[in-house]
């Protein structure tokens, strides 16, 4: 399968065609660029998430951080400041390897499809100079017969004329041989230039046309090899980080895994155990007794024998509960 072959008369839809391929290569060289500009724009916005959360130093934040859970999370935070590193390494390789390269290759492209259409017009405008000649010989071979043929009549009237003159024949039939001559000379012309004008146009569209358009085709084939390799560049940029960018979300998995939950409950108990003891059982505080000396003598007078005498409203109630005391204090207060 040949262009020049093939399509040796579609000249215009070839320049429009290769026209095109350029225009999806700079389409192509336009979406790279805006998907470095998204990976910058992404590694930015996670730089700033991962600074966003980290502990201020010096501050309360920082000391809650002795917890495994908490230390986990930082380790999170510079496991995504990492991994927003490996984004950038994406914008840089497809930049580099991708936007750069191609943006000069699409000028070469620009340079080599300019000359080879300016081969190609060239090639036609002499084609046409040439038809241009052959049609002007024409048209004199045409008129100069034409011309020879009005001469040859007007030699013949003469001739036959018995009114005319010697002189005047003679003249006639000089201008007839002359026109006779010119059409001779016009008609060599002519078939020379027809020669060469066939042989201009065998050349056209045989060598110079076949030529041209095959150079055409292999640069419109390395335009379609070029694109399916940028692409293939394009994935491997992708590929190239995942290695790293697994190995950021293992240490993610591996901090996560590093969270000691009875660490954590160990370390709430440092850090609030008071080191008191439990308050021991309230005694049970008997409101009936005065009740009961009133009622009897004896009963007051058993009382005082029997029993140590039991004060009304006494004071002898145990420790309270740090929070009883905290309910109690509000209940007073309200």
């Amino acid at each position: 399968m040949s262009w020049g072959t093939e399509l040796w008369d579609q000249f215009d839809n070839l320049e429009k065609h290769t026209q095109w391929g350029i225009d999806i290569l700079e389409k192509y060289i336009k979406f790279v660029k805006e998907r470095t500009e998204i990976e910058l724009s992404y590694a930015k916005q996670l730089r700033n998430l991962s600074k966003k959360y980290q502990p201020k130093k010096n501050s309360k934040e920082e000391e809650e951080y002795k917890y495994t859970a908490c230390k986990a999370f930082l380790s999170t935070l510079n496991e995504m400041n990492d991994y927003a590193g490996q984004h950038e390494v994406i914008s840089e390789n497809m930049t580099s390897q991708i936007t750069v390269d191609l943006m000069r290759y699409v000028q070469e492209l620009k340079q080599e499809r300019k000359s080879n259409f300016h081969d190609g017009r060239k090639a036609q405008q002499h084609i046409e100079t040439c038809w241009k000649q052959l049609e002007s010989s024409k048209r004199r071979f045409e008129r100069d017969c034409k011309e020879a043929d009005r001469a040859q009549q007007y030699f013949e009237k003469m001739d036959a004329d018995i009114n005319v003159t010697k002189a005047d024949v003679e003249k006639a039939r000089q201008q007839a041989q002359l026109r006779h001559q010119m059409a001779e000379d016009s008609k060599a012309e002519y078939s020379s230039i027809l020669q060469r004008f066939n042989q201009e146009q065998w050349e056209y569209y045989h060598t110079h046309i076949p030529n041209i358009f095959q150079k055409i085709q292999e640069m419109e084939e390395r335009r379609i090899v070029r694109i399916g390799e940028s692409m293939k560049t394009y994935a491997e940029v992708d590929r190239q980080v995942i290695p790293i960018i697994g190995k950021c979300l293992d240490g993610i998995v591996k901090a996560a895994e590093s969270i000691d939950q009875k660490n954590d409950s160990q370390l709430v108990v440092e850090a609030y155990k008071s080191g008191f003891e439990p308050p021991g059982d309230i005694e049970f505080e008997d409101y009936t007794q005065p009740m009961k000396r009133t009622v009897s003598e004896n009963s007051l007078s058993s009382a005082k024998e029997g029993k140590p005498e039991l004060k009304f409203g006494g004071k002898s109630r145990g420790k309270l509960w740090p929070f009883i005391k905290k309910n109690k204090k509000a209940r007073e207060n309200s």
